[in-house]
């Protein structure tokens, strides 16, 4: 079970339309309860980004790593960490 702080929670009900046409969450605990259904992970770095997506087995060749960041599934929490949302 993933621990979701409150940085990583309120990054996802600032930012969750970027991923869903329409807000899935309006509190801290519904997107706690959404992001452990979905299985999101938060990773501590750039690289543990890339990293997470070479092992999900996608391909990223001719993928910069700005264009993967800037993915809609990916959230910069905005301390260094990243919020990915499998789908």
């Amino acid at each position: 079970m993933h621990e979701f702080d409150d940085a990583v929670l309120q990054c996802f009900l600032d930012n969750q339309l970027q991923l869903f046409p329409e807000k899935v969450a309006d509190s801290l605990e519904e997107a706690e309860g959404f992001l452990e259904e979905c299985m999101a992970v938060v990773v501590d770095s750039r690289k543990a980004v890339l990293n997470f997506f070479e092992e999900e087995g996608l391909d990223l060749e001719g993928a910069d790593e700005d264009e993967i960041l800037e993915a809609d599934e990916v959230f910069d929490i905005g301390d260094g960490r990243y919020l990915i949302i499998e789908g």
